[in-house]
């Protein structure tokens, strides 16, 4: 504004506080009040810059102390003070210090009986009492019990006078010291008469707003142990699951039920989760002999051992409390965000890692020996062309359609160039078909068996056979590693188990053996020495026909299923609550319970620590804590069995621990059926319905810097048809990737390729600390010829370096490195350039003792392995320290890697996207001035994400970031990129969910879109090495033959991938480094104080009800005041959708 407008501002202000004449002091408002509506925010802001609120203040307090108070004055002044002071964080102690509290109060005593001119003491009152501190005063000068003389039972008069009064006093309530006033006075139980009062009057929710009011009071009340013991003592639990239950479906209720499900839920009493400790039930002597914490004993009692009343709160900033401690996070020190080209380790040390790069120092003689390594030439034609397949469209892998459904191999496809798909770009992507695979569970495929052919042949004869095994699919499902490879008169009985049913019903599966995964099996080393495979793992898996779609949610589902938990404490008759599965104590046999599901956990990879029966038909279920951990409780995947058919069983996990999931948008767990698989069709798939994740009422005591913490969980519900009644299942959280499994696929992916082409080499990095080997394998191309300059030019190839898997919940980034490690020793003419140009170095498993335990994130000490990478220790995490060793001795030969990235998994956004590392965006992004150094810093980080935005379906520009925070200091990445000097060193982040953007929008993602996007990964590597300036003429002569007889040149392709980067302004960079991409739940997931459906009476709201009392000075009739108390559009910010 302008210094002239400022001048004349405070000229309008100073004559307000001066003048004496009424029509001055009507004029003066009347401008104020018509400058500060028109335009934004902006203006209001200025003038209480310039103490507008003080003035408005003052002329309050002197207006109303006048004998008699002229309303005609004071009514539009309180208007105006209310929209000023909506706006100013100070009002509350600005209207404290000029007395403007005792006045207003004054003037609502004074006019009780007059509604208009207490609804506008109301609205003054509302703002005072935004201010934590001043409502505390109001309470003290007798705020409350004003307000209850104002809030009557159910009545059709003054009812707009009512709802303000029940809006300010939930805004007083939000203070502890009136919450305490209330439940001492006895008002909680008066609250609920109210409310009962209202509700069962306001049938057609005309006063729904009211009853929104009078809940909003209880809820404040309720975050205080104290209230919540009133509630429960009122009988209050019962009473409002009553009236959620009838009118859980009325939309036009949908104000007050929200508020309603968070009452219950925060009246619910706390309890300790049903663990004898929080402690993982699997331990692992620690190498640094650290004192094992001790047992952390569930409390006796319920809430008030793990939380108090508590102080009075102080005032908080209402600027985004997120956003500031994203912007502290950020490293703003230039000279920690230099590169800093050291190491932490001696040369001498490096030299240990030189047997891991033959190729860089290989003589003829050792090329011409590696040339006769390898199969015969019939096997290797054979791997080539069957095991190595071109990465086709999600309607492409393992099996078309039809031959799904018949158990048959479809016919080995002609290769085709990956670059191919893509050179005109995302638009001709195969989009797969929407529908489910055909093993959908449901209802109506419970008795011939889902999937069956339809023509009763090959398939029906195979599920009769099936049928009359069950003994012996019983037996296979429960396979011993031991009784398999032991010389037991019992191994013998397994190992022909296993034989007849390869034999009888197994489908050739790329890169998988179950004989050769059996003898990885037995290689594998535990803590705990699980003695049971898996059968998903050692049968194999292929990857569905289709993608399937994402899950619609149904409206309302999640307060259904909270109000059932509910239940569970008001109407115990039918509760169960029974262990039928436990890793900490004994329980019944589950052979013995015929009606309740038998669960399993105890093999590679399984996490499942404890399941309770709690009604016929649905369990609660414990899944264990990372090793030597109390905590990452999110990872599970077990056996279950002893279903019925056509049944729907609900399983809720109670003690997850992330605030939100995709589960939430359409993500579904994952599911194996045994029957599935012997007939034909082997292969994880989505299932589930009614699938939710919420806040749930369990906690625990958790020791915090500076005191005692509560530490809270989420359960993840879900309810699931079986395919088959009598079969054994699997449930996973995500598509399960067991080391064993990376074993067999890299014992038979080098047995498949051609050596005297391809350069396949497997070595041992180190041993973990579970003494397990975690592999190394480097791919290249073998020289074209014995001749010195091939030779040199083999060994002078730059390299690539990936790794995957430090977190071992992720196993989506295992399934993304399968695909990259298939497609780079395939026939694809893109990995053969690939091969020819680079070697690749890849540790396709950076946690393999996590990976096998069923952690979720950490390793068999309880660390996050991806924060370790500043200081790492040869005894303490040995694949870190050594793989950071690698890359010491591949940058001090000349070899600093082109490209590092490291695969992981991602839980609470969709898509693929990229973590780089920039100065210039951390500097930009925290508000820090950019100076000339930070300006000259190589952009060329931006390049190979622009490139898989416009190459991959799944990746998309717009969720990659670049910013380094202090917090991710020790990650690979960011370590990477500043002691190595590496520019292009990312996190390649894939959505355990799926798609909202490109061809597979709204899908899920299955392990074939993974392993496609490992494979354009790599598309992504040789398009960056096109375009960069020390691109050889060869290689681009060698990409332009590429193209030859297909439609464009290579340049009209490198310009597509230059364009920008991405449709609707992907281009540019999504500094943000948010969590959640995700919009609001449509239903709260948490119901604490600071949830974002408990914004009452917004900005708009209030100054919409002000502007309207504008124009209607007086009440209106009965009709008039039913429409005012409706919902207006206005309060879509407050309530959930």
């Amino acid at each position: 504004m302008a210094e002239p407008e400022g001048s004349g501002l405070q000229v309008l202000l100073q004559t307000l506080q001066s003048s004496s004449d009424k029509a001055s002091i009507l004029a003066i408002l009347q401008v104020l009040s018509q400058l500060l509506s028109a335009g934004t925010d902006r203006r209001i802001h200025y003038m209480i810059d310039k103490g507008g609120s003080e003035a408005l203040l003052r002329v309050l307090v002197d207006a109303a102390r006048t004998p008699a108070p002229d309303y005609d004055v004071l009514l539009p002044l309180l208007r105006l003070l209310a929209k000023v002071g909506l706006r100013d964080k100070k009002f509350g102690q600005k209207a404290l210090d000029l007395e403007a509290l005792d006045v207003t109060l004054i003037l609502a005593r004074k006019n009780l009986s007059h509604s208009h001119h207490l609804l506008h003491c109301l609205w003054a009152l509302r703002v005072f009492a935004s201010s934590v501190s001043t409502a505390a005063m109001l309470g003290i000068n007798g705020a409350l019990e004003l307000l209850f003389q104002v809030i009557t039972p159910y009545t059709r008069r003054r009812t707009r006078t009512v709802r303000a009064a029940t809006e300010v006093l939930a805004a007083l309530l939000k203070s502890k010291s009136n919450s305490r006033r209330a439940v001492n006075r006895g008002y909680v139980a008066g609250l609920l008469r109210l409310h009962q009062d209202w509700h069962s009057h306001d049938t057609d929710d005309a006063y729904v707003m009211i009853r929104r009011g009078l809940l909003l009071c209880l809820k404040h009340i309720a975050m205080l142990r104290s209230g919540r013991e009133a509630f429960l003592a009122a009988q209050g639990l019962e009473a409002l699951l009553g009236m959620a239950q009838s009118c859980l479906d009325r939309e036009s209720g949908e104000p007050a039920v929200s508020v309603m499900i968070q009452v219950l839920r925060q009246c619910h009493p706390r309890s300790p989760l049903p663990l004898p400790t929080a402690r993982s039930a699997y331990g692992f002597p620690d190498p640094a002999h650290d004192p094992p914490e001790p047992p952390h004993a569930p409390t006796e009692g319920h809430e008030k051992d793990f939380e108090d009343d508590g102080d009075e709160e102080v005032d908080k900033d209402s600027e985004s409390d997120h956003t500031k401690e994203e912007n502290d996070d950020l490293e703003t020190d230039v000279d920690e965000l230099r590169p800093k080209l050291t190491r932490d380790r001696p040369e001498e040390d490096l030299a240990q890692y030189q047997p891991m790069c033959l190729e860089l120092s290989w003589s003829l003689e050792e090329l011409e020996s590696q040339r006769q390594y390898g199969l015969n030439l019939e096997d290797i034609q054979y791997a080539n062309h069957c095991h190595i397949p071109a990465v086709a469209s999600p309607g492409q892998h393992c099996f078309s359609k039809d031959q799904s459904s018949r158990g048959q191999e479809r016919a080995h496809p002609e290769p085709a160039s990956l670059m191919s798909r893509v050179k005109t770009g995302r638009g001709s992507a195969h989009l797969p078909s929407k529908r489910r695979p055909s093993v959908k569970a449901s209802p109506d495929t419970q008795t011939n068996g889902a999937g069956a052919d339809p023509s009763g042949n090959e398939s029906s004869g195979l599920q009769a056979s099936v049928e009359e095994d069950a003994r012996v699919r019983e037996a296979m499902s429960c396979l011993r590693i031991d009784d398999l490879l032991s010389n037991s008169t019992k191994s013998g009985e397994a190992a022909g188990v296993l034989e007849k049913f390869l034999d009888a019903h197994h489908k050739h599966i790329p890169f998988h053996d179950p004989r050769v995964y059996t003898a990885e099996a037995r290689r594998t080393r535990s803590a705990v020495g699980f003695e049971t495979m898996a059968f998903p793992d050692l049968w194999g898996h292929c990857p569905a026909s289709r993608a399937q779609p994402m899950l619609k949610r149904r409206r309302g589902i999640q307060r259904i299923k909270i109000l059932e938990d509910i239940r569970r404490l008001t109407q115990p008759s039918d509760i169960i609550h029974r262990a039928v599965f436990s890793l900490d104590e004994l329980c019944p046999s589950q052979d013995a319970s015929p009606n309740c599901l038998r669960f399993f956990s105890k093999f590679e990879s399984g996490n499942l620590r404890k399941a309770i029966q709690v009604r016929e038909f649905e369990y609660d279920l414990l899944i264990n804590a990372d090793v030597s951990s109390c905590e990452h409780q999110q990872w599970f995947y077990f056996r279950v069995s002893g279903m019925r058919a056509a049944v729907r069983y609900r399983l809720n996990i109670i003690n997850c621990e992330k605030f939100n999931s995709q589960f939430n948008y359409g993500m579904q767990p994952t599911l194996y059926s045994v029957k599935e698989a012997l007939l034909g069709r082997a292969g994880w798939i989505r299932t589930g319905e009614e699938i939710c994740y919420y806040k749930n009422h369990y906690c625990q005591r958790t020791a915090l810097a500076g005191g005692a913490g509560v530490k809270h969980y989420y359960t993840l519900t879900f309810s699931i048809t079986f395919p088959h009644g009598e079969d054994h299942c699997y449930l996973a959280y995500h598509y399960p990737y067991t080391y064993s499994s990376l074993m067999t696929h890299l014992e038979i992916l080098g047995k498949s390729v051609n050596p005297q082409q391809v350069y396949f080499r497997q070595d041992v990095l180190c041993q973990t600390l579970g003494g397990n080997s975690c592999p190394l394998v480097t791919i290249t191309a073998m020289p074209e010829s014995s001749s010195p300059d091939q030779l040199e030019q083999f060994r002078r190839r730059p390299c690539q370096v990936i790794t995957a898997r430090v977190h071992p919940g992720e196993s989506n980034a295992s399934w993304v490195v399968k695909g990259t490690l298939e497609f780079l020793v395939s026939e694809d003419p893109v990995a053969k350039l690939l091969r020819e140009n680079f070697i690749f170095k890849i540790v396709p498993m950076l946690n393999p003792d996590g990976v096998i335990h069923g952690n979720h994130r950490c390793s068999l000490r309880g660390e996050d392995l991806n924060r370790q990478w500043l200081s790492p220790r040869a005894h303490l995490q040995p694949t870190i320290y050594h793989t950071k060793g690698l890359l010491y001795y591949l940058t001090s030969v000349g070899r600093k890697p082109v490209v590092f990235c490291d695969f992981h998994g991602h839980s609470q956004r969709k898509n693929v996207f990229l973590y780089g590392c920039s100065v210039k965006e951390t500097l930009w992004q925290a508000g820090c001035p950019v100076g000339p150094s930070s300006l000259l810093e190589d952009v060329s980080y931006r390049t190979l994400p622009k490139i898989l935005d416009k190459l991959a379906p799944a990746f998309t520009m717009s969720s990659c970031t670049f910013s380094v925070e202090k917090s991710r200091a020790s990650t690979a990445r960011v370590v990477v990129w500043r002691e190595m000097g590496t520019c292009r060193s990312y996190t390649m982040e894939t959505s355990y969910c799926g798609c909202s953007q490109g061809p597979y929008q709204g899908l899920q993602f299955g392990t074939g879109e993974l392993q496609e996007m490992g494979a354009m990964f790599c598309l992504g590597l040789l398009i960056l090495e096109l375009k960069s300036v020390s691109c050889s003429r060869q290689l681009l002569a060698r990409a332009s033959a590429l193209l030859n007889g297909e439609e464009g040149t290579l340049e009209e392709h490198l310009q597509r991938c230059s364009s920008g980067g991405g449709g609707g302004g992907s281009s540019s960079s999504s500094s943000s480094s948010e969590v959640d991409d995700e919009p609001a739940c449509l239903e709260e997931i948490d119901y604490s104080e600071d949830s974002s459906s408990d914004q009452e009476a917004s900005l708009s709201e209030l100054d919409r009800q002000i502007q309207e009392c504008a124009f209607h000075q007086e009440e209106g009739d009965e009709e008039e005041e039913r429409g005012r108390a409706r919902l207006e559009p206005g309060h879509s910010s407050e309530v959930p959708n």
